[in-house]
């Protein structure tokens, strides 16, 4: 059986991470993690992580980096995680005020394509890590995520699928990695559990800039890959279908264990499927 090699964004032991990097890093590989994506360089220099993933022996593959650090000084910026060893750099979430269907909008995407330019120029390419909103906002009768693959050329933006969003913006998430096969390098592996309408997800995470015109009237939570709502074994069917190189493990917020133990969890379930 085909597999892909699986890794993990660090973002989802956040504050392990920011304790003790190192011990971090080597307990994710002990897990049998293959690499990380990174989320932050905690406090060190870039030369500082390159040497700790080295010692330890676990690649950074990718980076999320805001996209206001990209936007501020794209060239800069792409350097520092390219000297780290990323082979690919990931705008991971939009601001309200530079979202579809806002006035922000069009420079978001010109901005887009420089950041993209900046990647071409050091050897990596750019991605995009989507999350529900753009599958709400609908821009020239497309939804916003299809609008900004349509409009920025596939030399300067690849997709990121993050499948649980696509899942809660309303798309099997399957058929979703498939659409952009041949653009679809990483996908992101999030399990979830949801009942009804719910306000708080991203609350969850800690943004507090969402409209609250509704307050909770579901449940939702993240949950270990395997433990929600989400049909993995189509979903990993899909990532190799589209030409995926990577799937990443990522749980935004842990609720009943620890985060290491809640990453853990995920990767002992894909080795349960053979991976």
């Amino acid at each position: 059986m085909k597999t892909l090699p699986v890794g993990v964004q660090v973002y989802s032991v956040r504050d392990d991470a920011a304790k003790g990097f190192k011990g971090t890093m080597q307990k994710l590989k002990d897990m049998g993690y293959d690499g990380v994506e990174l989320a932050g360089l905690y406090g060190m220099e870039a030369d500082e992580i390159r040497k700790i993933l080295d010692e330890v022996g676990i690649p950074a593959i990718s980076a999320h980096v805001p996209f206001a650090e990209l936007r501020s000084d794209p060239d800069g910026t792409v350097a520092k995680y390219v000297s780290i060893g990323c082979k690919w750099i990931a705008v991971p979430y939009l601001m309200e005020e530079d979202r579809p269907g806002t006035p922000g909008f069009e420079k978001t995407m010109a901005d887009l394509v420089t950041i993209g330019e900046a990647c071409r120029k050091h050897g990596v390419k750019m991605l995009y890590h989507n999350h529900d909103f753009e599958f709400t906002a609908k821009v020239d009768g497309m939804y916003a995520l299809d609008y900004m693959y349509a409009n920025i050329s596939a030399d300067l933006l690849e997709t990121e699928l993050d499948t649980c969003w696509v899942n809660v913006g309303g798309e099997n998430p399957a058929a979703y990695v498939r659409k952009y096969t041949g653009r679809a390098p990483i996908v992101h592996l999030k399990d979830f559990y949801k009942e009804g309408h719910t306000a708080n997800m991203y609350e969850l995470i800690g943004i507090e800039t969402e409209k609250k015109e509704e307050k909770e009237a579901g449940f939702f939570e993240f949950r270990p890959v395997g433990s929600g709502m989400q049909n993995f074994p189509e979903i990993l069917e899909a990532s190799i279908d589209a030409g995926a190189q990577w799937v990443i493990v990522e749980q935004d917020q842990s609720n009943d264990c620890p985060p290491m133990e809640a990453v853990k969890k995920s990767r002992d379930y894909l080795k349960s499927l053979g991976w």
